[in-house]
C-alpha cells in the first residue's frame, strides 16, 4: 500500500512508460555502429555554388543590392542619409576634439570609412564614423607621442625695422605639431585595421564574448567619464598641460582649478546653453518619437545658429573666443603610415580594435534582431578593418559607429546601407564646399555636443543595482571594470577588467557545486537529495551513491572534487569516526610488522582526512606535507634490505570481507556501489584524469564500485568525445576499465541493481576489514 501510495503521489495521468536495454557504453557501440565522418576533398567542395557563397560572403553588396526593392525603401533611405548625414559632419567635427587633432579630419573620418563598408558590411542599420570611446583612445596616444612640449620654438617679435627672435619666450608651432598628431592618428588607424583585417581572417570573432555585457557596460561608463573631463577644459576654455595614463583625470581637473580664473566667459556660456538645448531637445524627441515623423536635428540647427552668433558678433575678436578657425575645402592627399611608430603604438592599437569591434558588432546585433536579419561577426570585422586601413590612409582616425547616430538613421526611416552611402554624400558637400561656413564656430559648442551625447554612457549606472539583484558577480565585473578604467586609463583599465571577468569564471568553476543525487521512485529521474530532502517522491537508493559535479573537472578545482567527492560520501566517517579505531590499525600494523619501503603512494579517500599510520604513530594528514600525487610514479623501486628506511606512510588496502588481525568492533557500513554523475563534465584535463584514476582505484580497493554515466546531448559525453579524452589520458587500465561507462545514471542504477540481485547474497560490504600490503 505505501508503494502504491508513493506511485499514486508520483504518477499522473500524463505519464508515459519506457522500455528499453540498459545501456554500458561498450553494449552501446556494438549495437548502435558510430557513423563514420564523411571528409570531403578540396574538389569535392569547390563548386560553382560554393564559390559563388564564398564570394558574395566577402562582398555581401553582391548579395542585397540585386534585391534592393527600389520603390518600398529608397524613400526612407533618402531622408534618412540626409539626416543622419548632417548628424554625420557635426559629430565628425565634435569627436576630433577627442581625438586631439583638427576638425577637418573628423569629417574625413565620417566620409571614408562608409565608402568601404557600402561593399563590404552586413548590416543595414548601423551608421559608420568616429565613436566618442574609440576617439579618446586614439587621442591619449597622440598627446602621448605628440604633445605640445615637443613643437616650442622661439617667439619671433617684430621690430620696426627688423624681426628679432626671443630666446627666453617659446611657443607652440601648431603647424608642425597638427601635421605629427595627424600621422600618429592616421598610423594608428591603419594598424587598428590591420588587426581586425586579421582576426577576420582567421575568423575569431568570437573572441569579442569574452567581454561580456556587464565588462562593456563599466567600460563605456568610464570612457564617457574620460571624455567628459576632457571636454570640460573646452567648456571653460582654459590651458591645461596634457595627461595620459594613471588618475589622468585627477591631475586634468587639477589644472583646471589651478587655471580656472583664466575662463572664457563667452566660452562657458556658449558650451552650457548648448547642452542643456540638445539634451532637452533630445528628450523631446525620445518622449515624442511615435508623434513627431523625424527627430528634431538640434545639433544641426545649434550649430547653424552658433556659427552665425559667432561671425556677426566676432567673438574671437571681440571677446576671445576659441573657434575652429580653419576648415579647408577639399581632401587631403592620401599618406603613408609611419612604420617606426608601430611599435609604440602596438599594445593601444589592439584594444583599441577589439573596443571599437566590440561596440559596432553590439549595436548591428541589437537592430539586427528587431529586424529579423543577421549579422556575420567575422566579415564585421573584415568590413569594418578593411574601412580603417583606407580611412587611415586618407587621413581619418578609427571609425566604429555610435548608438545616438545609428538611432536617428533606424528612426528617420533607414531600411539599408543605402543610407549611409547617402550620408556619406552629404559629409561629402560639406568637404567639399559647406567647411568654410562652419569656420566662426566656437569649440566651446563642439565640447556642449559632446557632452550632450554622453547621457545614454552614463545612464548605464542606474543598471547597477538592478545587476546586483539579478547576479552579484557580474555587477562587480561592471564595477571592477568601470574602476580600474577611470583611475588606471581606458587601455590598462579593460584589460584589468578582462583579466577580472576572467578570474571570477575561474574561482566559478573552481569551486563548483556538487550534489547527492537521489531517484523518484518509479522513474529515471535524479535529483539533489539537498535540494528535495522534504519531498516525498525523491528517495535515495540503499547500498548506492550517486554523486555530481556540475563543472569540468581540471587540475585548479581537482582537489576540491576530491575533498567534496569524499564529504559526500559519509561512510567513511562511519568507519574512521574516532580516533580510538586509528589507534587500533596502528597497534596492528606495529604487531604484525607490516611496515615495507614504499612510501604512501596517495591517501585513501575516507582515512586519510582522519589519521595516516607511519613509524612515528598516528599522524594527520595534513602535517605529513602530502603534495599533489597526481604525476607521481605508480612504481617506487624497493630499498635494499640493510638499507635505512625512512619515515614513511604505509598502503593501507581494506579487504571488508577478511579477519582483521586483533578483535575489534567496525560499524556496518551499507555502500557497495558509487554512481559519479558526468553530465555536466565538459572535459577533464592530465591531472583531474590521473587523480581521478588513483580514486577510482582506492575505493575499488576497499570493496565499493564506481560507475561513471551521464548524457545530456548537449556537452561532449561518455558516449563519445569524453572516451576519447579518457582514452588519450591513459584512464582506462586492466583496473579501471571502460565497462564502468553508461549512458546515463538509470543505466548505471538498473545494470548494478541486477547485479546485486543475482550476485552473492552476502552483502559485500561485511563488518570486518583486513589490512594487506
Amino acid at each position: 500500500n505505501k508503494s502504491g501510495n508513493m506511485m499514486d503521489e508520483c504518477f499522473h495521468e500524463n505519464d508515459y512508460h519506457v522500455s528499453r536495454h540498459i545501456y554500458s557504453n561498450r553494449v552501446f557501440d556494438q549495437v548502435h555502429e558510430r557513423q563514420a565522418q564523411e571528409i570531403q576533398s578540396l574538389r569535392e567542395r569547390c563548386t560553382d555554388k560554393w564559390a559563388v557563397q564564398k564570394i558574395k560572403g566577402l562582398l555581401p553588396i553582391l548579395d542585397w543590392l540585386p534585391k534592393y526593392p527600389v520603390k518600398q525603401w529608397l524613400p526612407g533611405d533618402v531622408v534618412s542619409g540626409v539626416t543622419t548625414g548632417l548628424v554625420c559632419c557635426l559629430q565628425g567635427v565634435a569627436y576630433a576634439l577627442l581625438a586631439s587633432v583638427a576638425p577637418v579630419y573628423g569629417l574625413y573620418s565620417a566620409f571614408f570609412p562608409i565608402l568601404t563598408y557600402f561593399v563590404l558590411g552586413t548590416s543595414r542599420h548601423i551608421s559608420v564614423g568616429p565613436f566618442p570611446v574609440t576617439c579618446l583612445m586614439v587621442g591619449s596616444v597622440v598627446l602621448t607621442l605628440a604633445p605640445d612640449e615637443h613643437f616650442l620654438r622661439p617667439v619671433n617679435i617684430t621690430g620696426v625695422n627688423e624681426t628679432v627672435t626671443d630666446g627666453r619666450l617659446m611657443e607652440v608651432d601648431g603647424e608642425a605639431r597638427e601635421a605629427q598628431r595627424i600621422l600618429v592618428a592616421c598610423t594608428m588607424t591603419v594598424l587598428v585595421g590591420l588587426f581586425q583585417v586579421a582576426m577576420g581572417l582567421m575568423q575569431v570573432g568570437f573572441l569579442v564574448r569574452y567581454l561580456s555585457d556587464p565588462l562593456v557596460g563599466g567600460f563605456t561608463t568610464a570612457a564617457a567619464f574620460h571624455v567628459f573631463i576632457s571636454q570640460i577644459k573646452t567648456i571653460v576654455s582654459v590651458p591645461i598641460h596634457s595627461h595620459n595614463g594613471f588618475f589622468s583625470f585627477a591631475y586634468t581637473l587639477i589644472d583646471v582649478s589651478r587655471n580656472i580664473n583664466q575662463t572664457n566667459i563667452a566660452d562657458l556660456i556658449a558650451g552650457l546653453l548648448t547642452i542643456f538645448i540638445v539634451m532637452a531637445v533630445k528628450e523631446i524627441n525620445t518622449k515624442f518619437q511615435h508623434k513627431i515623423p523625424v527627430p528634431i536635428p538640434i545639433e544641426v540647427i545649434v550649430v547653424l545658429i552658433a556659427s552665425a552668433v559667432s561671425h556677426v558678433m566676432d567673438l574671437n575678436s571681440q571677446y576671445g573666443a576659441s573657434i575652429v578657425h580653419s576648415l579647408p575645402r577639399g581632401f587631403a592627399p592620401p599618406q603613408i603610415p609611419n612604420i617606426a611608430l608601430i611599435g609604440k603604438i602596438l599594445g593601444s592599437s589592439f584594444s583599441t580594435a577589439v573596443v571599437g569591434y566590440a561596440v559596432a558588432v553590439s549595436v548591428a546585433k541589437v537592430y539586427a534582431a528587431k529586424h529579423d536579419y543577421t549579422v556575420d561577426g567575422n566579415q564585421e570585422l573584415i568590413a569594418f578593418g578593411v574601412s580603417n586601413i583606407f580611412g587611415g590612409c586618407f587621413s581619418s582616425f578609427v571609425a566604429s559607429t555610435a548608438l545616438s547616430r545609428t538611432a536617428v538613421q533606424e528612426s528617420t526611416g533607414g531600411k539599408s546601407q543605402v543610407a549611409g552611402i547617402i550620408s556619406a554624400l552629404m559629409v561629402m558637400i560639406v568637404i567639399l564646399a559647406l567647411g568654410p561656413f562652419l569656420q566662426p564656430l566656437q569649440k566651446s559648442v563642439l565640447a556642449g555636443i559632446v557632452i550632450a551625447n554622453l547621457k545614454g554612457m552614463f545612464m548605464q549606472i542606474s543598471e547597477v543595482p538592478v545587476l546586483w539583484r539579478q547576479n552579484k558577480i557580474d555587477c562587480l565585473i561592471w564595477i571592477a571594470t568601470c574602476l580600474a578604467s577611470i583611475v588606471l586609463g581606458l587601455d590598462v583599465g579593460l584589460l584589468a577588467g578582462l583579466v577580472f571577468e576572467m578570474g571570477t569564471v575561474v574561482v566559478r568553476t573552481q569551486f563548483p557545486s556538487c550534489a547527492t543525487l537521489g531517484n523518484v521512485p518509479n522513474t529515471d529521474i535524479y535529483k539533489n537529495m539537498k535540494d528535495y530532502k522534504n519531498v516525498r517522491c525523491i528517495d535515495e537508493i540503499p547500498g548506492i551513491k550517486i554523486f555530481k559535479c556540475n563543472s569540468p573537472i581540471y587540475f585548479a578545482n581537482i582537489d576540491y572534487f576530491k575533498e567534496k567527492y569524499v564529504v559526500h560520501n559519509r561512510f567513511w566517517q562511519s568507519i574512521c569516526k574516532s580516533q580510538t579505531f586509528c589507534e587500533i590499525f596502528w597497534n596492528a600494523f606495529k604487531k604484525k610488522n607490516y611496515f615495507d619501503h614504499r612510501p604512501f603512494m596517495t591517501p585513501h579517500p575516507g582515512l586519510s582526512h582522519i589519521c595516516c599510520p607511519s613509524q612515528n604513530g598516528l599522524v594527520p594528514v595534513a602535517s605529513l606535507g602530502v603534495e599533489n600525487q597526481a604525476f607521481e610514479k605508480e612504481q617506487v623501486p624497493e630499498l635494499d634490505e640493510g638499507a635505512s628506511q625512512p619515515d614513511s606512510e604505509v598502503k593501507v588496502q581494506v579487504d571488508w570481507t577478511s579477519e582483521l588481525p586483533v578483535s575489534v568492533s567496525v560499524p556496518t557500513v551499507h555502500i557497495h556501489s558509487l554512481v559519479v554523475d558526468f553530465s555536466a563534465v565538459s572535459f577533464l584535463d592530465v591531472v583531474a584524469a590521473k587523480s581521478l584514476k588513483l580514486v577510482v582505484k582506492e575505493f575499488i580497493r576497499i570493496g565499493v564500485s564506481v560507475y561513471i554515466a551521464g548524457c545530456d546531448g548537449k556537452v561532449p559525453c561518455v558516449t563519445g568525445e569524453m572516451v576519447r579524452r579518457m582514452e588519450a589520458l591513459s584512464f582506462f587500465d586492466e583496473e579501471v576499465t571502460r565497462d564502468i561507462l553508461f549512458l546515463s545514471v538509470h543505466d548505471a542504477i538498473l545494470f548494478i541493481q541486477l547485479e546485486t540481485s543475482t550476485g552473492n547474497d552476502e552483502d559485500p560490504l561485511a563488518e570486518k576489514v583486513k589490512l594487506t600490503f
